[in-house]
């Protein structure tokens, strides 16, 4: 009988950390050996150095690095695992991004991969050269054909491994999550099984990387494009399968097909598991942020303490004149519903100071957003102050359309570490919070129903400067993630002058999101890796 018993590794690596890394590789390759005969332990793609690496390409010892951690893990790994692996390879003046396989000791295989994607986040063109053949290579009798993430999405590699005899294919991963990317993934390895006319298991990375979820998810398909079995997604693993090939056509057992997860509840983990691995990856003992009342920061910290535990969340409300005392009720409240420490400092003192130091100065003109602005350096002040003392990790709460337009203040709210909600549109944040108080009590109702407000001046309201959130977010969809121009929104019936102060204000504010802290991205077009725009430029809006 001849069954391959692959098991999937959804390894949560850390960026650069090679001893670290290979020390899991070399624990999960001799655990699967225990417990399997001849198993084929499968790791994502650039596993021992962590992905994406970026420039730590670039530096001359990344070759000693990766020899010394192949050494190893061939030195230890004698027995009759395969180890499929990714790494990076240099050959002469060139670097290639590799999958080896490792067998009682020696790689008896390499591939290079051949596709370099070069869009949105992905920059692998900066570093590596490609691949232009296939590798196909014979394990326990099964030809078994290799391919690395974006060459899963091109049809060449698949006929390339047809060509070549291929009976399985196995394909490295190292892809991020955005909404709905499971359902391209699936969509399109199926297409490619059936076009190949073999099965292919998909191994995937779990884990944060900066701005990046992993969001693992591997899967294996049968040759027909059906799933036949799933890993659980944002979850660290090893998911085992059997494949008999004595059967035509070949059946996959073991591992079974996991529940769906709605859009919300993807978004959920995927931004839980993006906290929950900067703050821990980056060794901080725990995080602050300011609890103001408002729904942006009654979301961050819920995501904060399910990241970390309520006992590494510390909040601070921070109330002024013009805070309403609903918003110091509520911010108290849930601070107690879940546990967290809860400090109340008013920023009044501080405020009054700085206008005594300024008197001068602000002399003749009459009060404007300069009064607001600075209410909210006051905050930024506090928190960044409790950061160095404590040394925990300042959260800032701005949302997507915020960021956007630049509804936000320098050095004021946007000063911290790491913006949870950087990619999540307003309306979504209502959305989240709403599912998340369906888990159980969380956010106060009032929290999400009061209309939004900064609360910097009296009785002010978002949508007094803003369009109303629903609009916002629609424009700001076109505009931002697909690419539209000015008269294609507008063709598509918003109002015209809506529509062209939402662009001239998300022009206008790419001098403060290149100050912003970095966020975690859940679209397919964040402010950040995706989106590069210049800060100086004459590009009008009507180009």
């Amino acid at each position: 009988m001849t069954t391959l018993n692959i098991v999937m590794a959804q390894m949560n690596t850390l960026v650069g950390d090679f001893s670290g890394n290979t020390a899991k590789i070399i624990d999960t390759a001799l655990c699967a050996q225990k417990q399997h005969s001849h198993p084929v332990v499968v790791f994502p793609e650039l596993t021992l150095c962590g992905y994406p690496p970026e420039d730590l390409l670039l530096r001359d010892s990344i070759k000693l690095r990766v020899d010394q951690s192949l050494k190893q893990i061939c030195e230890q790994v004698t027995g009759d695992a395969y180890i499929v692996l990714g790494y990076p390879h240099r050959d002469g003046g060139a670097l290639y991004n590799v999958a080896g396989v490792i067998h009682r000791g020696r790689i008896i295989a390499e591939y290079r991969k051949q596709y370099l994607p070069n869009y949105q986040v992905f920059d692998e063109k900066r570093y590596f050269c490609p691949g232009d053949s296939p590798c196909v290579v014979s394990i326990e009798g099964i030809d078994v054909a290799l391919s690395i993430c974006e060459d899963i999405w091109e049809e060449a590699p698949t006929v390339q491994a047809a060509a070549a005899g291929a009976q399985l294919m196995i394909n490295l991963n190292a892809s991020p999550y955005h909404l709905c990317k499971q359902d391209e993934r699936r969509e399109l390895v199926s297409k490619q099984a059936r076009l190949g006319g073999y099965p292919i298991v998909y191994v995937n990375q779990v884990g944060g990387q900066d701005e990046l979820v992993f969001d693992g998810g591997s899967f294996a398909v049968d040759a027909d494009g059906s799933i036949c079995a799933t890993a659980e997604s944002f979850e660290e693993g090893e998911y085992v399968l059997q494949l008999d090939f004595d059967q035509s056509p070949v059946v996959i057992s073991g591992t079974g097909v996991a529940a769906e997860e709605s859009q919300l509840q993807s978004t959920w983990r995927a931004l839980v598991l993006g906290v929950r691995d900067y703050v821990n990856k980056n060794r901080f003992p725990g995080v602050v942020l300011g609890l103001s009342g408002g729904i942006d920061s009654a979301l961050t910290i819920a995501i904060a303490v399910e990241a970390l535990g309520a006992e590494r969340v510390e909040a601070v409300m921070m109330p002024f004149r013009y805070t309403s005392q609903m918003s110091v009720e509520d911010a108290a409240e849930q601070s107690n519903t879940m546990g967290v420490a809860h400090k109340v400092i008013s920023i009044e003192p501080i405020y009054e100071a700085f206008m005594a130091s300024l008197a001068d100065e602000f002399a003749g003109t009459q009060p404007d957003t300069t009064e607001e602005n600075l209410q909210a350096r006051c905050r930024g002040v506090l928190l960044m102050s409790i950061s160095n003392k404590k040394g925990a990790l300042v959260l800032t709460t701005g949302n997507k359309s915020e960021m956007a337009v630049g509804y936000s203040t320098l050095y004021g709210d946007m000063a911290g570490g790491l913006d949870v909600l950087k990619d999540v549109p307003k309306t979504m944040v209502f959305d989240l919070c709403r599912y998340r108080n369906s888990l159980g009590p969380c956010i106060p109702q009032r929290v999400i129903d009061r209309p939004p407000s900064a609360e910097l001046a009296p009785d002010q309201k978002d949508e007094d400067s803003l369009p109303p959130y629903d609009v916002l977010d629609r424009i700001l969809e076109l505009y931002v993630e697909q690419d539209f121009s000015a008269e294609a929104i507008i063709a598509t019936g918003m109002d015209r002058e809506q529509v062209q102060r939402v662009l001239r204000l998300v022009d206008l504010n790419e001098y403060k999101r290149r100050q912003a802290p970095v966020g975690i991205r859940i679209t397919q077009r964040g402010f950040g890796r995706d989106r590069r725009y210049p800060i100086t430029s004459g590009w009008t809006i009507g180009d």
